[in-house]
């Protein structure tokens, strides 16, 4: 074999693996994502700087969400002014996160969607046990990711699933009934104290039982 040909073979086989780790590296790095959702409590929407990492909140009495998209296995750390003072929180693993900047603890917990669909009436039963479970998440009871629901104090970030592609519905919104669960790998929905102690006052009116205090 001519030299020039034994030269051009070794070279680029010694390359290859070189070329092979930087192509898995790359692909790693792409199937490594973060999402963030803030909410907050503001007249104004949420800034955030170019690099998403750098958040300002504005006093008021709106809700407003924020979503922020972070591709990369490496911690991402976000900055936060609020009207309260300044926090740092920070997102360590993949998945989809919640950052709770209102004054009241938002919760939540997974929805099956499309389970009842069929179902016009709801049993006492069903009523008390939807209350009791109510009751218990204001109170941060029986709480858990095991259990899929969750607990958010004002000014703290929680992971809720590794899964970024779930769909969130927030505070103040209401999951439409029209809304193909098909569409998300996983549905949540999360209130503030105040929006679940109003449920539960009604809850309470329709199952006919003493109504217990909830958190803050």
């Amino acid at each position: 074999m001519p030299i020039g040909i034994r030269f051009y073979k070794t070279y680029h086989m010694q390359r290859f693996p070189l070329f092979l780790a930087i192509a898995i590296t790359a692909l790693t790095a792409c199937n490594h994502n973060k999402k963030i959702l803030v909410y907050a409590t503001s007249d104004s929407e949420i800034k955030v700087d170019e690099t998403q990492k750098n958040i300002t909140v504005a006093d008021g009495s709106a809700h407003r969400e924020k979503e922020l998209d972070f591709s990369g296995s490496d911690p991402v750390t976000l900055n936060i002014q609020t009207p309260s003072g300044k926090l740092t929180l920070q997102a360590s693993d993949d998945g989809l996160y919640i950052v709770n900047l209102k004054m009241d603890t938002v919760v939540g917990s997974y929805q099956h969607v499309g389970a009842d669909n069929g179902q016009t009436r709801i049993t006492q039963d069903a009523l008390k046990q939807k209350l009791d479970s109510l009751q218990k998440l204001v109170l941060d009871q029986n709480v858990s990711a095991a259990n899929r629901n969750y607990f958010i104090a004002p000014n703290q970030m929680i992971r809720i699933t590794p899964e970024t592609k779930a769909k969130v519905f927030g505070p103040y919104v209401t999951i439409p009934g029209d809304f193909d669960a098909a569409s998300a790998p996983e549905i949540y929905k999360f209130y503030t104290n105040k929006e679940v102690r109003e449920i539960i006052g009604n809850l309470t009116k329709m199952a006919n039982v003493p109504q217990s205090g909830g958190g803050n």
